[in-house]
């Protein structure tokens, strides 16, 4: 099972973060976080290899946590998918380091193939 890629889930929404789970399927390792400070410490515990991040969290958000990742050397290339039901911020995030966009409400099928695209089998 060593062979399984990471995925860090942060949603505030317990709801939401089970269907993510469920889109993305049972071939990943998922550890989820409810708000952006519990995101970051998972990061730095778990090395996740990729980050699905909703942008409206408590504690910090969603555009901080991308912040912290993209300034820190460890997870300056981890991809990050934000999921988001705001339409004008993709440049803003973009040029932040997200490295796609899943728009609210999203689609299960294009959250997964996002990943897979993001996350190719070894």
């Amino acid at each position: 099972a060593s062979c399984m890629k990471t995925i860090l889930i942060c949603e505030d929404d317990f709801a939401l973060r089970e269907l993510m789970r469920a889109a993305v399927g049972p071939t990943y390792r998922i550890v989820e976080a409810s708000d952006g400070n519990d995101a970051l410490e998972l990061v730095r515990s778990v090395d996740p290899d990729l980050v699905i991040l909703d942008l409206m969290l408590p504690g910090r958000s969603g555009a901080e946590v991308l912040a912290a990742l993209r300034e820190d050397p460890r997870t300056a290339s981890t991809p990050v998918v934000v999921v988001t039901a705001w339409t004008h911020i993709d440049e803003d995030m973009l040029a932040a380091g997200a490295s796609r966009f899943v728009r609210k409400p999203f689609d299960p099928d294009q959250l997964r193939n996002t990943v897979e695209e993001l996350l190719p089998e070894q």
